[in-house]
């Protein structure tokens, strides 16, 4: 491994670190308050604030309890005091992906089982259960009411392709339906609000949507499932933005723009309801919790726009199901963005060159190892001209050691000088001097785009191969008694191999280039470094690093058979003739001239002295 290629790979370092930074283990929390985005929720508080104005009102000393609690009710309810008695009941729906089951109590969802997919430890996999609410609420007679505290009707259509069901609320001629349309394959629960009159019950022209959860643990990992978990929004413009994953308080996030959906975000799991004309806003917040059964707790809250809800056009989608990038993509605009694929460009390479051969490969085999193998060769196919690049550009260096020691060795001491003579060495002999670390950096995005990719790949979750059980998490040979800082508590081999055949990697290709000193030594701590980040990372990841270096090895073999450095020499020695009288390039004189420069001023410097 040459200076270009230590370059290339202490930049991925320093993406690592920020990496860890921004995700490492967050710390105990202390005990905090169950439902703490419930007792912050305005609505709650003006419920709240509401039930405390009626106990204040004078009661009949000489009503029973149940009268007096009527009249609670009346004060509380008003016109819609004949809805709030009822039986609850239950209406289950089953189809290829989603087992839903409906509560006439609110015209709502009980609970949503995601099937076809289960928890680490083999349990039903729920995105929506007892520790789930939603509601719409609005202001009648000042006083606010929800619609999870009143009962509905309810009517069950069959369809060809779809069950629709429909809870009816009637007060007087003036009606409000809530209409579920679920299909027989798929993650997407269609649902619209009808309102035939049932608008001018409401004072304020405000109906608010209120969703409030906590997210299960689902996964091995409590800790890295809390790094993963978050709540976020996607607004009507394209923008988008989540509660830090990192955040150990409660935090609350508020946009004032038209917002096309929020989400309950997890690692390969997501809950979220997308409005079809936008929300007039919305709020989401995130809040710790100290069950080691929730990963997270938080809410989303939003305004329906009232003439949607007046016009009958308020449409929304909910969506219950995995973090797919081909399942989310086609939910609706800006929704695949609930995968965590990198920053900046790294998404587009994840999205049009990773997942395509990723899918590709999934149609003919269904051995994730095997598949991980040749998407390795197919990659390291896709770079080799770039490979073979910085492979001659090693060649012609090893070529010119002998000189380049003889300039180290007449300038010692004088580096401005000694430099200087390299360059005119380069340029004599016909290198550019950057030519080995272009192709590095070039290669770097599609490195990088994988450590994002394979964590996330939902794909290969609860995937066994060889001794791992799992390929999104780690793999572990042996559980340690105790916990070794920034290493843990088990013991990686996939990351052993890996970090062992990096070195191994390093001392092949240490023969093949000129570097010395302090960098050498970093070719060879770099792996150590490897072996602490990559212990606790899911075993997919490090077993594709792995196997790319087992690929290198094979590269570098090919390349040694078919370079002939006697030839690069002559070529070079031939360059030495033509280029004697050939001008210095822009590059090369600026390059110089910095040099004298900054010699220059080191030599003011020891005047000053």
């Amino acid at each position: 491994m040459d200076k270009n290629n230590i370059i290339g790979l202490t930049l991925m370092m320093v993406m690592l670190a920020v990496y860890f930074q921004f995700f490492s283990p967050e710390p105990p929390i202390s005990e905090i308050i169950d439902n703490p985005v419930v007792d912050n929720s305005p609505s709650k508080l003006s419920e709240k604030a509401n039930n405390e104005v009626a106990l204040d009102l004078p009661l009949d000393p000489s009503d029973s309890n149940l009268n007096q609690l009527n009249q609670l009710n009346k004060l509380k309810y008003g016109f819609f005091i004949s809805k709030i008695a009822g039986e609850e009941s239950f209406i289950s729906l089953t189809t290829e992906e989603l087992e839903v089951t409906f509560t006439n109590k609110g015209g709502t969802f009980k609970n949503v089982e995601i099937k076809n997919y289960a928890t680490y430890d083999s349990l039903p996999l729920h995105l929506f259960n007892e520790n789930h609410a939603i509601d719409i609420y609005f202001e009648h007679l000042s006083k606010n009411i929800s619609l999870k505290d009143l009962f509905f009707e309810s009517e069950l259509i069959k369809y060809s392709d779809s069950t629709e069901l429909v809870y009816s609320l009637d007060l007087n001629g003036k009606r409000l339906r809530q209409i579920y349309t679920i299909y027989d394959q798929g993650f997407v629960i269609n649902y619209r609000i009808e309102n035939d009159g049932f608008d001018e019950l409401i004072d304020i022209k405000n109906l608010n949507f209120y969703w409030e959860g906590k997210m299960p643990k689902i996964e091995r990992e409590l800790l890295d499932a809390r790094q993963r978990a978050t709540t976020r929004y996607y607004s009507i413009s394209g923008n988008t933005d989540y509660i830090s994953k990192t955040s150990t308080e409660y935090e609350e996030m508020t946009t004032d723009e038209p917002v096309k959906w929020l989400a309950f975000n997890q690692k390969f799991f997501t809950a979220s309801v997308i409005a079809e004309n936008g929300f007039s806003k919305g709020v989401i917040t995130l809040a710790p919790s100290n069950d080691d059964q929730i990963v997270k707790q938080g809410a989303l809250s939003s305004e329906i726009p009232f003439t949607d809800f007046v016009n009958n056009q308020a449409r929304f989608k909910f969506f219950f199901g995995p973090n797919k990038y081909s399942t989310l993509n086609e939910v609706t605009e800006g929704f695949s963005q609930n995968i965590e694929l990198g920053w900046v460009f790294l998404p587009f390479i994840n999205k049009y060159l990773i997942i395509p051969i990723f899918n590709f490969l999934e149609r003919f085999m269904s051995n994730y190892g095997l598949i991980i193998i040749i998407m390795v060769l197919i990659i390291r196919l896709i770079l080799s001209p770039l490979t073979y690049k910085s492979h001659i550009s090693m060649a012609k260096m090893r070529v010119l050691k002998p000189e380049l020691d003889a300039i180290k060795e007449k300038h010692d001491g004088d580096m401005q000088k000694a430099q200087s003579d390299q360059m005119e060495l380069y340029r004599k002999a016909g290198i550019n001097p950057l030519s080995g670390c272009i192709p590095v950096l070039l290669q770097f995005p599609i490195l990088v785009s994988l450590f994002y990719f394979i964590p996330s790949a939902i794909e290969l979750r609860l995937e066994s191969f060889l001794w791992a059980d799992d390929l999104s998490s780690y793999d572990s040979i042996l559980s340690l008694p105790f916990n070794i800082p920034f290493y843990g508590d088990h013991v990686s081999l996939f990351t052993l191999l890996m970090a062992g055949s990096t070195i191994l990697y390093t001392m092949a290709n240490s023969q093949m280039t000129t570097i010395q000193g302090p960098m050498k030594t970093m070719q060879y701590l770099m792996p150590i470094m490897f072996l602490f980040f990559f212990n606790s990372y899911p075993s997919g990841l490090s077993y594709y690093y792995f196997i790319t270096n087992l690929v290198s090895f094979g590269q570098i073999a090919l390349f040694r058979k078919f370079v002939n450095e006697d030839k690069i020499k002559l070529i070079m020695e031939e360059n030495k003739k033509k280029n004697v009288n050939k001008k210095k390039s822009k590059f090369q004189t600026r390059l110089e001239e910095a040099m004298k420069a900054n010699q220059t001023a080191q030599k003011n410097k020891g005047k000053k002295k």
